[in-house]
């Protein structure tokens, strides 16, 4: 079953992450008692309540600190947002940029750093690159009620890198796009410039 923003997730169980990277351990091969190996269950579990801290907020409420200019439809680009995330098919990172354009609805407008920290709470969840392009999208269509919204990522994931067909630099590209950036080709066209794609 698949979740929405909205769906509240449990808390991360810290004991239970520590044995289940104590009992991967063992079943790689490797001695979960040895010096070097002691203390990684905890730190592997201090490292989960970091990588997917997402799980544990609503990543669209930081949109709802909105100002009003009024009358301002002007686009919005924020470009280049870094993130990293951890595919949910590998559990292996794939880390690049997120660029988010919108134009606000009757001068409604959030912080920069809101849509940054939107980024950053979808990313920090077990994902799909598709799927984070759309909830970011959805997320500023449901908070901002912007005449149009379109965010592109573009990251490269270690499960292509490092296993299978192992092509390091290979790039993975996702779009969505709502409203009428979706529906008039030459706003389309001049947030694609802005973002320089």
């Amino acid at each position: 079953m698949e979740r929405d923003a909205q769906t509240a997730y449990g808390s991360l169980d810290k004991p239970r992450v520590e044995a289940a990277v104590r009992e991967f351990l063992l079943a790689i091969g490797e001695d979960p008692d040895r010096a070097g190996l002691l203390g990684t269950p905890d730190r592997v579990a201090r490292a989960c309540e970091e990588i997917f801290g997402g799980m544990q907020e609503d990543p669209a409420a930081y949109l709802r600190k909105q100002f009003c200019e009024p009358g301002n439809e002007e686009m919005v680009v924020v470009r280049d947002i870094p993130f990293s995330s951890m595919c949910e098919h590998h559990l292996l990172p794939f880390v690049g940029h997120a660029h988010v354009c919108y134009i606000p609805r009757d001068g409604r407008i959030t912080g920069l750093s809101k849509i940054a920290r939107c980024v950053s709470g979808f990313a920090r969840r077990p994902q799909l690159q598709e799927r984070l392009t759309g909830q970011i999208a959805d997320a500023m269509v449901r908070e901002l009620d912007p005449l149009g919204a379109l965010v592109v990522i573009e990251a490269e994931h270690t499960c292509m890198t490092i296993r299978g067909i192992r092509t390091p630099g290979a790039k993975t590209v996702t779009s969505a796009v709502r409203g009428c950036l979706r529906s008039d080709s030459k706003s389309r066209a001049e947030a694609l410039r802005l973002l320089g794609l």
